[in-house]
């Protein structure tokens, strides 16, 4: 590196305005400097005075000794603080996500607001859709019952107490009042207005007990917790809208449309329903008229023929040459989908059809894997092991999921990364409640299948507590009359207790035992027998959630139904009353005094729940008991716990129904004006210590202007060649932050008068609003005022020109933060 030089002495330099037009970082330059110098740095010249000071941490003779104090001076400096609020809040995606014209922004948003007007149509429910289309979330008063915690959306958390007749101060005449009790007081508040104003309060995990009570005379509290609800709903949504628009931007050729398809159609033995008729013409419209990859939820009850909606996207895209891959939860139901499958593709020898489970040998899976690799299978079907690294698709176009909400979080992510390259069609009888919230929302499209067909009938559902007796009899009942029963335990301990006991009250039935954990020949060969008739009773686990389309099985027992999900339930009930015959479904509990609120709450929905085509009532009966816990993260889960389900879904539609308003438009980074006269004097040992100068201030000017990304990178490599920067470099990077960060919230010029700063910005006053209610500095949040195209802060005194960038560095870092939650094109 050479030995250290003393700078020339140079005369006081002359500072002129930074200006767009700048070839450099700033336009400094000095009086009577030598020109042996200006030849070496040429662009240092122009940038900077050099003066001795003291040296740099890394200079060579301190660099292995440097204290402590600096290597945390370097952890906890603003620009590795802001580093790291960077990386956490925008993720580390958006360094890698394509930007988002303006165009394309406007046509996004309409769509999403189309979809979301069509999904909250479908959803069936008590609530309506009010004027406008707008889905209210609220409680009607006499609903709730005295105990209830509710949302008052000016006041915040209370427990409601009652309603009861009063008088109030304007009128003798009594009314009926709300009376709900909060942390300093009792309030009182007309029914009429009550309806206007309450949300149930329910909590994103199994309590339902709030932290705290709001408080009547401080409001201020609730409205921060509002705020920070709101702020991260609104993340939320960009976030989504990006990831979107992401597959909006993918492009393949429509689908031909052939008579052959018409032809397949005709082929199916039912008349369909109206519902599904509607279902058919969605996917063929994804798949024949749109150029971006479909990724669509196909809503239905058990035998309400999601099934065929499936086979004939199947049809579509492997008669155009490509594969289809269907994905089931078990190999129960993997292995029901390749005989449907294998049967009604019967008549077209050329499509070859294949299934790959943990049922085939290794000699016949190595087989299979070949034939994928080289395209000649069309159709495979399969459990998770379709997703595993070794299998390798030849021309895949297509992926059919069965039931989503049965595989775990890896296989949903690895589900999710085909979405972007290949149609992807999701079946469910209850999806997920992050699916279901996705179709509603808008950023899924949805057909719902609500109507059952003709022949259906609803199933018979008795809730008790457990009797042996009572089994016995309906097991009777159902085989007196030639049928089979299923009986379902949620554990496989358990299973051959209840064998016993069976085989004692019907030593003449033919009785198994089915599980996952089964040697797969045995498992197929007993599913294949009580699928034949020849096994009566079927003790089983859930392992028959999905799939098992039985005819003659019209009587299902479920044991210890508290252990059972609510969406599991509704799918295990869906097992029997595949036919024209009466269904029974026995759901037994132990002691109801043994079950937790929950479970009990679970089951009450599961009455309510009896008739047909109530799967996606349940689904969203199901997110309000069972929590958001797997839907959005633990972070988004403290956001929903803040304000309650009811009011953060209705915020959520309302921020959706504004997006369009929350835009940040960018501006060029080289049309920003910092006029600020700041004189960074770099020590000249710094200078000779740097290994090329020149280059190193054109990279950081290069980096800056790319990206905030790009900066930061270019500023840790440095840090991490050289260690900690001195305070004049600090200065001067922190300049280039400044101008980088104006530039990415649409601030073209910054300027100080006095006590007075200003930033001109083409930003609107919503977009301000939001932004200042991100900031987690209160210093920060009062001192900013909007109007008139100007963002302004009013300083205590006049501060020195350095405390003033660092001031403007803080401040911008805050409006920073809040950029996740806003569009940006």
């Amino acid at each position: 590196m050479g030995s250290l030089h003393p700078v020339p002495q140079v005369c006081t330099p002359l500072l002129l305005k930074f200006s767009p037009s700048s070839p450099s970082i700033w336009t400094l330059f000095t009086v009577n400097r030598s020109f042996l110098y200006k030849q070496r740095y040429p662009l240092l010249a122009t940038m900077a005075v050099y003066t001795q000071g003291r040296l740099p941490v890394s200079s060579p003779n301190t660099h292995k000794l440097a204290p402590k104090r600096e290597k945390m001076e370097l952890e906890t400096d603003a620009i590795s603080i802001l580093h790291e609020k960077i990386r956490r809040d925008h993720g580390k995606r958006e360094a890698t996500r394509p930007g988002m014209d303006s165009q394309e922004a406007d046509m996004y948003i309409q769509l999403v607001k189309e979809q979301q007007q069509r999904g909250l149509q479908k959803l069936k429910g008590d609530r309506e859709c009010k004027e406008g289309g707008v889905f209210s979330y609220k409680v009607d008063p006499y609903t709730l019952r005295s105990g209830d915690y509710v949302v008052h959306k000016k006041v915040g958390v209370g427990r409601f107490v009652g309603i009861k007749f009063d008088v109030s101060r304007t009128s003798t005449e009594p009314i009926e009042f709300v009376f709900i009790e909060y942390a300093d007081g009792m309030a009182k508040l007309p029914v009429n207005q009550a309806t206007r104003m309450l949300y149930r309060y329910n909590l994103p995990n199994e309590t339902k007990k709030p932290r705290t009570l709001s408080k009547l005379s401080d409001t201020s509290a609730w409205e921060r917790r509002k705020t920070k609800g709101k702020v991260a709903i609104q993340k939320m949504v960009v976030d989504l809208m990006e990831l979107y628009l992401h597959r909006l931007k993918q492009k393949r050729p429509p689908y031909p449309r052939s008579p052959a398809m018409a032809e397949f159609a005709s082929q199916f033995p039912y008349e369909p329903t109206p519902d599904q008729k509607q279902a058919f013409i969605d996917v063929e419209k994804d798949l024949t008229d749109r150029e971006t990859p479909m990724d669509r939820l196909i809503c239905g009850d058990v035998g309400f023929g999601k099934t065929e909606v499936a086979l004939r996207a199947i049809f579509c895209v492997v008669s155009a040459g490509k594969q289809a891959m269907v994905l089931a939860p078990t190999i129960v139901l993997a292995k029901q989908h390749f005989d449907v499958i294998s049967e009604r593709f019967s008549k077209y020898p050329s499509i070859k059809v294949g299934l790959l489970s943990r049922f085939q040998g290794k000699a016949e899976k190595e087989e299979h894997l070949n034939m994928i690799k080289k395209g000649d299978l069309d159709i495979i079907v399969g459990t998770h092991s379709l997703l595993g690294n070794r299998v390798v698709y030849n021309n895949l176009g297509l992926l059919v999921v069965d039931e989503e909400q049965r595989f775990g979080v890896k296989q949903k992510e690895k589900i999710a990364s085909f979405k972007t390259s290949v149609d992807v069609l999701t079946l469910s009888a209850t999806p997920i409640p992050r699916t279901l919230y996705l179709a509603l929302t808008g950023f899924r499209d949805a057909s719902l299948i609500s109507t059952p067909p003709p022949e259906r009938v609803p199933i018979k559902t008795h809730l008790s507590a457990f009797g042996k007796e009572k089994v016995i009899a309906a097991i009777r009942y159902e085989l007196d009359r030639g049928g089979q029963v299923f009986y379902v335990l949620p554990r496989i301990k358990g299973l051959e207790e209840v064998m016993d006991f069976l085989k004692q009250s019907f030593p003449d039935v033919d009785i198994a035992i089915a599980h996952g954990k089964q040697y797969s020949k045995q498992l197929e060969e007993t599913m294949e027998k009580f699928a034949q008739g020849e096994i009566k009773i079927l003790i089983c686990t859930n392992i028959v959630e999905s799939g098992l389309d039985i005819q003659n099985a019209n009587t299902i027992i479920i044991q210890d139904v508290q252990q059972f999900g609510l969406a599991q339930l509704y799918q295990l009930r869906g097992r029997v009353g595949r036919a024209d015959r009466e269904a029974y479904a026995y759901l037994f509990y132990p002691d109801k005094s043994l079950l937790s609120d929950q479970a009990l709450e679970r089951l009450a929905a599961l009455e309510e729940c009896r008739e047909l085509g109530q799967g996606f009532q349940l689904a969203e009966r199901d997110m309000g008991i069972r929590g958001f816990g797997t839907i959005f993260g633990e972070q988004q889960t403290g956001d929903v716990g803040n304000v309650g389900i009811d009011l953060f879904f209705e915020m959520l539609f309302e921020s959706l129904s504004k997006v369009e308003e929350h835009r940040v438009v960018s501006v060029p980074y080289q049309s920003v004006e910092i006029d600020i006269n700041i004189n960074p004097h770099l020590p000249s040992e710094y200078i000779n210590y740097l290994e090329n100068p020149m280059e190193i201030i054109n990279d950081a000017e290069k980096a800056a202007e790319k990206d905030i990304w790009s900066l930061m990178q270019f500023t840790e490599n440095l840090r991490r060649q050289y260690g900690k920067e001195p305070y004049s470099m600090e200065i001067l990077l922190k300049k280039l932050y400044v101008r980088r960060m104006a530039a990415d919230l649409g601030i073209n010029r910054i300027y100080a008068s006095g006590k007075m700063v200003g930033m001109e910005t083409r930003m609107s006053k919503r977009v301000f609003k939001l932004m200042t209610d991100s900031m987690i500095s209160d210093v920060h949040r009062n001192s900013l005022i909007f109007e008139g195209g100007q963002i302004r802060a009013e300083l205590l005194l006049e501060l020195p020109r350095e405390q003033l960038l660092n001031w403007i560095f803080q401040c911008l870092a805050e409006l920073h933060a809040s950029l996740p939650a806003l569009i940006k094109y």
